[in-house]
């Protein structure tokens, strides 16, 4: 039986990509493929191709119809939503995420966005670097997260990891997912399933894990930020348009809420003249927070196993599901 083929399609270091790579099993062959190669050189390398894996490139329609014996696209991250799959879905080639690879990463984040907002961390190292010393903190306006309620929106393998981080700080935790975790799981786990408005009524810190659908694009509504506590915070790292942006820079110049901490945006790269980017009561990064070094070997050592899997004859896993239709 001749050899797999997987074509990775990328635009990573090369670094990086030795050590994806490096995770090629026997009886398989994997060859790279630039992302910003053109449409013609990446229809001729994926047409014999058995698997594509992806990862900071799009894949172009006429691309993904030209890669004739592909039995599985294997993402290397968690969102899908730059994914055509309805095309897909017609060629009859599933489409599979990283499987929470990256969870552990997105956890860690979340919550260094909500520390960072509760200890004024970005204004106090530059009040430092400044030689004004603690001129920022004036003992009203610094907290602790210690009985605090988290609401977490999607409660998945991120979602889960961030209840466990929160409560080590002895923060209490409720959650809204449409598709909730069984009771026996709520209870092992010490969290309040809630609805979608409770969770924004009673919330301290409401913290963003679903992926981007048509029904999450703007969950996080004007009209569900207005419910908001004036005191409440909002962490997202998800995806940007999961936050009506424009609603939320309202209520944030308005002083209706607390303070942001945002990892994504509507626009990416952000725009430098948006208005988030000026406001001391909001702690953004680049859309970093799935990327460390330690992601890229669970990430690699998940996506070959997946092909494998599909390679055997079996079903793949973490297969990604467009719930808008």
């Amino acid at each position: 039986m001749p050899d797999a083929k997987v074509v990775f399609l990328h635009g990573l270091p090369d670094e990086v990509v030795d050590v994806i790579t490096s995770y090629t099993p026997d009886g398989f062959v994997t060859e790279l493929l630039q992302g910003d190669e053109p449409v013609a050189v990446q229809k001729e390398a994926v047409k014999d191709a058995d698997f594509l894996l992806v990862y900071r490139a799009g894949l172009r329609d006429e691309v993904l119809r030209a890669a004739r014996n592909t039995r599985l696209v294997q993402l290397l991250a968690a969102g899908y939503d730059s994914m055509n799959l309805e095309l897909m879905r017609e060629l009859e080639v599933p489409c599979a995420n990283n499987g929470g690879a990256n969870s552990y990463a997105v956890a860690d984040h979340a919550l260094l966005l909500m520390l960072s907002l509760y200890r004024r961390l970005v204004q106090s190292d530059q009040s430092v670097r400044m030689g004004t010393w603690n001129a920022p903190i004036d003992g009203r306006n610094t907290f602790e997260m210690a009985e605090k309620l988290v609401g977490v929106i999607g409660i998945g393998n991120i979602g889960r990891k961030v209840a466990r981080r929160v409560q080590g700080f002895d923060a209490r935790v409720q959650y809204y997912d449409k598709y909730p975790l069984s009771r026996e799981q709520d209870v092992e786990l010490d969290l309040a399933r809630v609805s979608l408005d409770e969770l924004f009524r009673t919330s301290d810190i409401i913290t963003c894990h679903t992926p981007l659908t048509r029904e999450t694009r703007h969950i996080v509504s004007g009209e569900r930020i207005a419910m908001m506590k004036p005191s409440a915070v909002l962490i997202n790292t998800s995806r940007g348009p999961v936050v009506d942006e424009a609603a939320l820079t309202e209520a944030l110049q308005q002083g209706r809420i607390a303070g942001a901490g945002l990892d994504v945006f509507e626009q990416e790269p952000v725009d430098p003249d948006n208005p988030l980017l000026k406001m001391d009561n909001v702690v953004v990064t680049a859309h970093s927070a799935g990327t460390t070094w330690n992601t890229w070997y669970r990430r690699a050592e998940f996506a070959y196993r997946n092909m494998e899997r599909v390679w055997r004859g079996e079903a793949p896993t973490a297969i990604a599901q467009d719930f808008s239709g």
